[in-house]
């Protein structure tokens, strides 16, 4: 029996779809040349995790918790979007798009996607850990940088270990979950709660599941279609064959 094309099967759900929301991991933003946290990165992989990314560990070494972020934001700041985060933002002539992200790099804002809800904050913002006073990271040259308001120290804005996630913008991932008639879950281990279940969050309410990663995750077996590979490659492909559909539509 011949295997079905799986963009044609994409193209068959996407053909339905008002309402698309794109779920996205370190694996979207590695094709960028951003390493994972996972990842062997030199200097910085003889640290335990929970040393720099932890409340605990910026309580006990903020110096050195800083220095770690500000290595990431260098190499952050010279990663640019790649052809997976702007095909995203071109489907957005096509569908209600609504991204939600795991990642701090900023990148689908960057490539001019409208509305990204970024679960774990962005590394180029700060706060006071007093006033929550916000801050452009960059400008921060203090090894502990501390508030010119209050003088409490200041801290990367991004969500560490231990810590929950605002529940705001969490009402606001819920709120679009419920009306999404499909979720590309791209670049993601699909093994951090609770943005793994989002996907079956999206599968209860109807909705189909689209995943894209270079391996197998949890969520494999019950994605509607499974697409193994890079992001980029496929979110071209599918991209492309959109157009083409809606060029024959309009011709039609």
């Amino acid at each position: 029996m011949e295997e079905p094309d799986p963009l044609r099967s994409v193209l068959k759900i996407l053909k339905d779809c008002k309402h698309v929301t794109f779920l996205t991991g370190a694996g979207i933003s590695k094709e960028s040349g951003i390493p994972t946290f996972r990842d062997k990165d030199g200097y910085w992989s003889k640290y335990d995790p929970m040393k720099l990314a932890s409340p605990q560990g910026f309580l006990e070494n903020p110096a050195l918790v800083w220095e770690w972020y500000r290595h990431r934001l260098k190499i952050i700041s010279s990663a640019r979007p790649n052809q997976a985060h702007e095909a995203i933002k071109e489907m957005e002539k096509y569908f209600n798009i609504t991204v939600i992200t795991q990642n701090i790099d900023n990148l689908h804002i960057e490539a001019g996607s409208t509305c990204v809800l970024e679960l774990h904050g962005n590394i180029f913002r700060s706060r006071c850990t007093q006033c929550d006073s916000k801050f452009d990271t960059s400008l921060l040259k203090e090894k502990i940088p501390r508030c010119p308001k209050c003088g409490g120290i200041i801290r990367p804005d991004v969500v560490w270990f231990g810590e929950m996630l605002n529940e705001d913008l969490l009402k606001r991932c819920y709120e679009v979950l419920t009306i999404t008639d499909a979720i590309f879950v791209i670049g993601t281990s699909n093994q951090v709660y609770p943005a793994a279940g989002f996907p079956l969050l999206v599968k209860q309410h109807g909705g189909k599941i689209i995943e894209i990663n270079l391996n197998n995750t949890p969520l494999s077996p019950i994605a509607d279609v499974f697409l193994q590979g890079k992001a980029t490659l496929w979110m071209k492909a599918i991209l492309e064959k959109l157009k083409e559909w809606k060029n024959s539509m309009s011709l039609s």
